[in-house]
């Protein structure tokens, strides 16, 4: 089956709102647990992304959201790459791929010049799928979150 011609990539509206926060704390419980700042930006990502210049998409497969990648303005050549998220049933499918595309596409058209990321180094499917995008790791600041222990970079 040919995934890229049944995942379609759609931007943030309030009514999908539930979305970011039903798939992020899917995985999040299931690997690590939900930090004070994931409760407050993802109970309210207008207000925590959308209004503070970042972005949503969300990736749709068979008419059901299944994914999310967010890019969370740092200034106006700098984002994050944050709050990725494909639900557990359709993972391996190549929709983590569909919108880091997208993502790295987008951001190259708006003139970003520069992603961030913040993982953890157990989480091995995320970390293949950022190195086979060109992220790169960079030394880690402290305080960012909690279960992060790698910090990687792309300049576009």
């Amino acid at each position: 089956m040919d995934i890229d011609n049944t995942v379609i990539i759609i931007p943030f509206s309030p009514d999908l709102k539930e979305e970011i926060k039903t798939l992020n704390f899917e995985w999040l419980k299931k690997h690590f647990k939900v930090e004070a700042n994931d409760e407050r930006v993802l109970s309210d990502p207008q207000r925590e992304i959308i209004d503070k210049g970042g972005m949503i998409f969300y990736a749709k497969y068979n008419d059901k959201i299944v994914g999310t990648v967010s890019l969370l303005k740092i200034d106006e050549t700098t984002f994050e790459l944050s709050k990725m998220a494909v639900t557990d049933g359709v993972q391996g499918l190549g929709i983590g791929n569909k919108l880091m595309d997208y993502c790295i596409e987008f951001a190259q058209q708006k003139g970003i010049k520069k992603l961030i990321l913040y993982s953890n180094r157990k989480l091995l499917p995320a970390l293949y799928l950022y190195k086979k995008y060109d992220f790169e790791e960079v030394p880690l600041e402290d305080g960012i979150y909690e279960r992060a222990d790698i910090k990687m970079e792309r300049i576009l």
